[in-house]
C-alpha cells in the first residue's frame, strides 16, 4: 500500500532495503578500517589495512577493502614530492659505466647495486642506504639515517665487506651521487678489489633494480 502512494516501484525498495542491510552488516569493518587508519596516521593502503582485518578475525577481501575506504573517503592522500637527489655536479671521479643494462648474473657477488631514498615518516625525514644483489634480488645490508651522509655510507661499507669473502672482479653499481665521487667511499672499493659503476647523468635505467625495489617497498609501506 506505501509502496504504491508513494509511486516507489517495489523492486527499487527492495534494493534499497538490501544496500541498508549491507550497510549494517559493514559498521563493524567500516571502524574497524578507521580505527586502523586514524592509529597509523592515514598512512596504510587497503592491502595493509586489508592484512590487518584478517588479524583481527575480519573475513574479507582486499576488494570490498578498498570500496569501502572510497566510501568512507579513507584512503591515504599521497602527494607528489621532489625526489630527492644525491647528484651535485662533478665533484670527484666518475667511474664508467659497467652496466649497460646487463643485469644477468650466475652468482652472488657479481653485480652489486645502490642509492639512497628518502623516506618522510611522521613528520621526519629519514634515508635508507641499501646494497641489492642481482642475484636473487636480495638486500646485502642497509643502513637508515636521518641524514644522507658519509658515515651512512661507510657503515653500510664497513657491514658488506665485513666478512673474508672473495669481492675481485665484483661490479659495484650507483648514480652519480656526489656519495660515489667522494674519495673515500671510492677507497673502500679498490681495496676490496671491487670495480665501481655508475650510471650516465639522467639515465637510470641502469640502477633499474634498486629503483624497482624502492618502488616496492614504498608501495607496500604506504599504499599498499
Amino acid at each position: 500500500m506505501l509502496l504504491k502512494i508513494a509511486k516507489i516501484p517495489r523492486s527499487t525498495y527492495y534494493e534499497i532495503r538490501n544496500r541498508q542491510d549491507k550497510d549494517i552488516k559493514n559498521i563493524d569493518i567500516i571502524n574497524a578500517i578507521k580505527d586502523i587508519a586514524i592509529k597509523n596516521n592515514m598512512l596504510y593502503g587497503y592491502r595493509r589495512i586489508t592484512l590487518e582485518l584478517k588479524n583481527r578475525g575480519f573475513n574479507v577481501n582486499h576488494k570490498k577493502v578498498l570500496r569501502l575506504m572510497k566510501k568512507e573517503g579513507l584512503l591515504a592522500i599521497t602527494r607528489k614530492k621532489r625526489k630527492y637527489s644525491s647528484y651535485k655536479g662533478t665533484i670527484g671521479k666518475v667511474a664508467n659505466n659497467h652496466i649497460k643494462r646487463d643485469f644477468e648474473v650466475t652468482g652472488p657477488n657479481q653485480k652489486w647495486f645502490t642509492d639512497v631514498t628518502e623516506f618522510n615518516l611522521r613528520g621526519e625525514k629519514l634515508y635508507l642506504s641499501p646494497i641489492l644483489d642481482a642475484y636473487g634480488r636480495y638486500i646485502v645490508t642497509y643502513n637508515i639515517s636521518k641524514s644522507p651522509n658519509l658515515n651512512q655510507i661507510h657503515d653500510m661499507l664497513n657491514k658488506a665487506f665485513k666478512d673474508s669473502e672473495n669481492y675481485k672482479d665484483l661490479i659495484f653499481h650507483s648514480d652519480q651521487g656526489w656519495q660515489y665521487q667522494h674519495y673515500s667511499y671510492q677507497k673502500i672499493l679498490l681495496k676490496n678489489g671491487v670495480i665501481q659503476s655508475m650510471s650516465r647523468k639522467g639515465n637510470s635505467i641502469d640502477n633499474g633494480l634498486m629503483e624497482g625495489f624502492f618502488g616496492i617497498l614504498k608501495r607496500e609501506m604506504f599504499y599498499g
